[in-house]
Protein backbone atom coordinates (compact mmCIF):
# COMPACT_ATOMS: atom_id res chain seq x y z
CA UNK A 1 0.00 0.00 0.00
CA UNK A 2 1.42 3.66 -0.99
CA UNK A 3 1.83 5.66 2.10
CA UNK A 4 3.19 9.17 2.24
CA UNK A 5 4.28 10.74 5.43
CA UNK A 6 5.89 14.19 5.89
CA UNK A 7 8.07 15.70 8.34
CA UNK A 8 10.11 18.56 9.19
CA UNK A 9 6.85 21.42 9.78
CA UNK A 10 7.46 23.86 12.68
CA UNK A 11 7.87 26.89 13.79
CA UNK A 12 9.88 29.65 12.99
CA UNK A 13 10.64 33.23 12.76
CA UNK A 14 10.30 34.76 9.26
CA UNK A 15 13.58 34.89 7.97
CA UNK A 16 14.32 31.39 8.77
CA UNK A 17 14.55 28.14 7.33
CA UNK A 18 12.70 24.77 7.51
CA UNK A 19 13.31 21.29 5.61
CA UNK A 20 10.43 19.34 4.56
CA UNK A 21 10.67 15.62 4.13
CA UNK A 22 8.52 13.29 2.40
CA UNK A 23 9.20 9.48 3.06
CA UNK A 24 7.43 6.78 0.60
CA UNK A 25 6.12 3.86 0.94
CA UNK A 26 6.05 1.12 -1.75
CA UNK A 27 6.68 3.78 -4.45
CA UNK A 28 9.29 5.17 -6.03
CA UNK A 29 9.84 8.91 -6.83
CA UNK A 30 12.16 8.74 -9.52
CA UNK A 31 9.50 7.86 -11.30
CA UNK A 32 6.17 10.17 -11.11
CA UNK A 33 5.68 13.44 -10.85
CA UNK A 34 6.35 14.51 -7.08
CA UNK A 35 5.76 18.13 -6.09
CA UNK A 36 5.10 20.18 -2.85
CA UNK A 37 1.76 21.53 -2.60
CA UNK A 38 0.37 24.41 0.47
CA UNK A 39 -3.04 25.31 1.67
CA UNK A 40 -3.25 28.69 4.05
CA UNK A 41 -6.37 28.65 6.60
CA UNK A 42 -9.45 30.25 4.15
CA UNK A 43 -7.03 29.10 0.96
CA UNK A 44 -6.76 26.98 -2.19
CA UNK A 45 -4.83 24.59 -2.11
CA UNK A 46 -1.51 25.76 -4.40
CA UNK A 47 1.50 24.20 -5.59
CA UNK A 48 4.93 24.86 -4.19
CA UNK A 49 7.31 23.13 -6.07
CA UNK A 50 7.41 19.95 -8.46
CA UNK A 51 9.62 17.71 -10.53
CA UNK A 52 8.96 15.51 -13.64
CA UNK A 53 10.34 12.51 -13.87
CA UNK A 54 13.27 14.12 -15.86
CA UNK A 55 14.17 15.71 -13.73
CA UNK A 56 12.88 19.19 -14.35
CA UNK A 57 11.54 21.39 -11.55
CA UNK A 58 9.00 24.08 -11.27
CA UNK A 59 8.46 26.48 -8.74
CA UNK A 60 5.39 29.03 -7.84
CA UNK A 61 6.82 32.26 -8.43
CA UNK A 62 6.48 33.51 -4.69
CA UNK A 63 8.82 31.07 -3.77
CA UNK A 64 11.33 31.13 -6.19
CA UNK A 65 14.78 31.88 -5.19
CA UNK A 66 14.29 31.25 -1.87
CA UNK A 67 12.96 27.19 -2.04
CA UNK A 68 14.33 24.10 -3.24
CA UNK A 69 12.53 20.66 -4.14
CA UNK A 70 14.87 17.50 -4.53
CA UNK A 71 14.70 13.77 -3.96
CA UNK A 72 17.08 11.14 -3.59
CA UNK A 73 18.25 8.56 -5.84
CA UNK A 74 16.71 6.25 -4.08
CA UNK A 75 13.24 7.39 -5.15
CA UNK A 76 12.29 6.80 -1.60
CA UNK A 77 12.26 10.47 -0.21
CA UNK A 78 11.51 13.73 -1.47
CA UNK A 79 12.46 17.24 0.32
CA UNK A 80 11.76 21.04 0.45
CA UNK A 81 14.23 23.26 1.17
CA UNK A 82 12.87 26.41 2.47
CA UNK A 83 14.83 29.80 3.49
CA UNK A 84 14.43 33.17 4.17
CA UNK A 85 10.79 31.96 4.87
CA UNK A 86 8.17 34.94 5.13
CA UNK A 87 4.80 34.66 7.50
CA UNK A 88 2.75 34.32 4.04
CA UNK A 89 4.60 30.98 3.52
CA UNK A 90 2.73 30.08 6.86
CA UNK A 91 0.42 27.13 5.46
CA UNK A 92 -0.27 22.81 5.80
CA UNK A 93 2.18 21.50 3.00
CA UNK A 94 1.56 18.31 1.48
CA UNK A 95 3.69 16.24 -0.58
CA UNK A 96 2.01 14.59 -3.60
CA UNK A 97 3.24 11.95 -6.09
CA UNK A 98 1.71 10.75 -9.39
CA UNK A 99 1.96 9.01 -12.39
CA UNK A 100 2.53 11.72 -15.46
CA UNK A 101 -0.14 9.08 -17.58
CA UNK A 102 -2.13 6.73 -15.08
CA UNK A 103 -4.95 8.95 -13.57
CA UNK A 104 -5.79 6.96 -10.64
CA UNK A 105 -2.01 6.81 -9.36
CA UNK A 106 -2.43 10.38 -7.21
CA UNK A 107 -1.06 10.02 -3.75
CA UNK A 108 -0.83 12.48 -0.96
CA UNK A 109 1.06 12.64 2.70
CA UNK A 110 -1.13 13.70 5.41
CA UNK A 111 0.23 17.53 5.43
CA UNK A 112 3.13 19.47 7.94
CA UNK A 113 1.81 22.70 9.53
CA UNK A 114 4.60 25.81 9.11
CA UNK A 115 4.08 28.58 10.64
CA UNK A 116 6.74 31.53 10.39
CA UNK A 117 6.05 34.44 12.79
CA UNK A 118 6.81 37.81 11.81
Amino acid sequence: QVQLVESGGGFVQAGGSLRLSCAGSAINFNMLIVGWYRQAPGQQRELVADITTGGRTNYADSVKGRFTISRDSAGKTMFLQMSSLKPEDTAVYSCNARHPFITGANYWGQGTQVTVSS
